[in-house]
Order: structure tokens, then sequence, then C-alpha cells
């Protein structure tokens, strides 16, 4: 494994809290296993793979760092860990119109986990100046650590435990991040939803209109052709979602790793194309709810926790399922048979959810709160706000 060795100089920030950047294995180690101390008493946070977890700090398996530079940090108090973050500047986000979020001058600090407001402090102090030593006068954070993973800090919801691939944080640290002068900037809203009653009358009516169209078609992805599929869905997300603020574009890298990544958990009934005129145009990505078959596993495959999860993988049932991605070209969005697509995946991978996989709930998000078109579908099919992730910035 390859160690991240960026150097800032930067040792103490106060005369008990020593600040230490991470460049050895045993740090690493140290870096990793922090975020299982302190959240072990929190009964809703879903403890990670930590094999996941080294993958994305890892710049051999993970191409962020392709066009990153990452520098993480540990807070110790006599000689004991008791917080880590990373401060990051990712080049391709500097690159972006500032109006959609990022921009020239802008880095970025996730991964946060303290034991108390003044370890938190130090480190997001020591994150700001180590950005500031690379020429940055901006922060937007938290971003764990691209905005494709786990963006902005949990500040409702924090009653129940996030699905797959979301975050989970302690309600105190909105507090201790305002208290370092950061504001809101954004905010990215979950919705839930009871499925197994299907939707309004409205949606039948649309989804009915848009069986008579004889320019649209919708299909299945194909497992079997999955990286094709994956290519082909990523490359819509990178154009349907091109205007919206935080944008930032997955490098073809980084789009064949999600599919390596996704290919474990994607069922072909859960997850559509939209074809209008013969190309494909849109997307519904769904995921069975896996955190809720590795909640109790403490982030390790061992002994037999992988022979359960494969199990699962093979024969999943999950209460929950989450829409995590779903998305339409630029070219017909806002137009009549992009509603008719847009209900029409929903429902048809609404009956696949309840039937097959025995889910009574779905989760739709993160949406962007002033994403309206996506704001109005959630809003359509009468889903409820569950969970806001908020995203801060600070001039340094």
């Amino acid at each position: 494994m390859q160690i991240i060795t960026q150097k800032v100089q930067i040792t103490t920030v106060s005369s008990h809290i020593d600040i230490q950047p991470v460049t050895t294995k045993a740090q690493l180690k140290t870096f990793v296993e922090l975020a299982y101390q302190l959240n072990g008493d929190d009964s809703h946070w879903i403890p990670p793979l930590k094999s996941e977890v080294y993958a994305l700090l890892n710049p051999k398996k993970n191409p962020f760092f392709e066009h990153a530079t990452v520098q993480l940090y540990l807070a110790k108090k006599n000689g004991e860990a008791v917080g880590r973050i990373s401060a990051h500047i990712d080049h391709l986000a500097l690159e972006q119109p500032v109006e959609k979020g990022f921009g020239p001058g802008t880095g970025n600090w996730g991964l946060l986990e303290a034991d108390s407001q003044e370890t938190a402090a130090a480190l997001i102090d020591a994150a700001e100046k180590w950005l500031k030593s690379k020429d940055m006068h901006r922060v937007v954070a938290p971003i764990s650590l691209s905005v494709w993973d786990e963006p902005g800090l949990l500040t409702r919801g924090h009653d129940h435990s996030p699905t797959v691939m979301m975050g989970h944080h302690k309600a105190v640290y909105q507090d201790w991040i305002e208290g370092e002068s950061y504001k809101s900037v954004k905010e990215l809203i979950t919705y839930h939803l009871p499925i197994t009653d299907g939707f309004p009358p409205l949606i039948d009516r649309i989804v009915k209109s848009g069986e008579r169209n004889s320019k649209l078609k919708l299909r299945k992805v194909e497992k079997a052709h999955f990286d094709r599929d994956a290519k082909i869905i990523m490359n819509i997300l990178n154009d349907a979602w091109s205007d919206n603020w935080g944008f930032v574009p997955l490098t073809d890298h980084e789009i064949a790793h999600v599919g390596v990544k996704l290919k474990p958990i994607v069922y072909e009934d859960l997850i559509m194309i939209a074809e209008y005129e013969g190309k494909p145009v849109a997307f519904m990505m769904t995921l069975p709810d896996l955190n809720d078959r590795t909640k109790d596993m403490n982030g390790s495959l061992l002994p037999f926790n992988w022979a359960k999860l494969l199990w699962w993988l093979k024969f999943p049932k999950s209460p929950t399922m989450r829409v995590p991605l779903m998305g339409v070209v630029k070219e017909l969005q806002n137009s009549r048979v992009a509603s008719q697509m847009a209900f029409m995946m929903i429902e048809y991978i609404r009956r696949e959810a309840v039937a097959k996989y025995g889910a009574v709930r779905g989760e739709i998000g993160w949406i962007l709160d002033d994403n309206q078109g996506m704001v109005a579908i959630a809003d359509a099919i009468e889903s409820k706000i569950n969970r806001v992730y908020t995203v801060y910035e600070k001039a340094i």
C-alpha cells in the first residue's frame, strides 16, 4: 500500500494537542481505526468495511488521487490518538466555475472525527494551514474525499441509520464546525417514502402516457455487459449533472472504477436505462441497502462475515432501497418525455423491489436543495425529507 506523504510544517497547534501528518502505515492504521473507536457508542453509525476505507485512502486503488493532492492528519493527546482529518485539493474542481461551488483557489477537508471541540478546532486549523500553504484561499467542507463520495455533514436525521454509501456524523460536529466560522453554502437532502402501495393516480397516468410513446424504450442493465452499461450511465451523468452545484466530471478511470466497485451490488432489475429514438438519454440506479447486512460486522469480513455477505449478495433481501443516482441528458431536461422516463423508471423499479427483494421503503438522494426538477419528483411521489447534509464554506 502506498502511504500518502505530502508534508507541511505543522506539528503542534496547542500545548497539549499534537497534530501529526500521516506518513507511515502505522499512522494510517490509526487514522482508519479511530472512526470505529469514536463512533462505537452510536447505535445509528454503520461501521464501513475497513477494506473499503483502506481502498479509499490508497492512491494505487482510488483514481481520485490521479487529479488530487491529499494530506491526512492525526490529533494526539498524551500520545493517544483523539482525532483525524483529511486536507485535499481536487485539481479538476479548481477548473470548475466558481458559481458552481468550487473553482480556482478552493480546497477541501473531510473525514473529520474528534473527541472534543478543542480537538476538532486544532484539526481544522491544521487543514486550513496546509491548504493555505498550497495557495488555496477558500475551503468547501466537509468533502470526504471526492464530491462523489460522501459530501456534507449530517445536520438532520441523526435518529436513524444511513443507507448504503451515505455518511453519519455526531450531531455535535455541527456546532464545532460552525464555531470555526464556517457558513452553510449548500444543503443535500434525502427523501424517504413507503413503496409497497404504489404512487398517486397522477403518476400512474404519466407512466401510461410514456408507455404509449413509441420513441421511448426502457431496458434493464445487463450484468454480463455491466462495463458497457456503467460507461453509458456515467456518460449520461456527466452530461445531466454538468450544470449542478458542486459538479466535478468523472474521469474515464473513475467511471471504470465505479463500475468495478458497484458490480457486486448491481441487480439488473433495479437499474434502468431509458432510450429515446434509439439513444440512451436517462437512467435510474437503485441499490439494496447493504448497510442493513453489514451493520453488525464492525467493519471486518473475518472470520465468517465474508460468507454471510456473499450469501446475501447472491440472495439479497432488503427492506430498504436507495436511489443514489438518476439523470436525464440536458437536451431533454424539463421536457414532457423527461417526466415520462423518470416516473416510468421509478414505477418499474418499485414493482421489482417490492416483489423480488421484499422492499417496503425507498430513499432518494442526495438531492441538491435547489434542484427543482428532482425536488418536484420527490414531492409528486409524496416522499418526505428524512436527512439533510450541509456543505460549508470559509475564506482562509
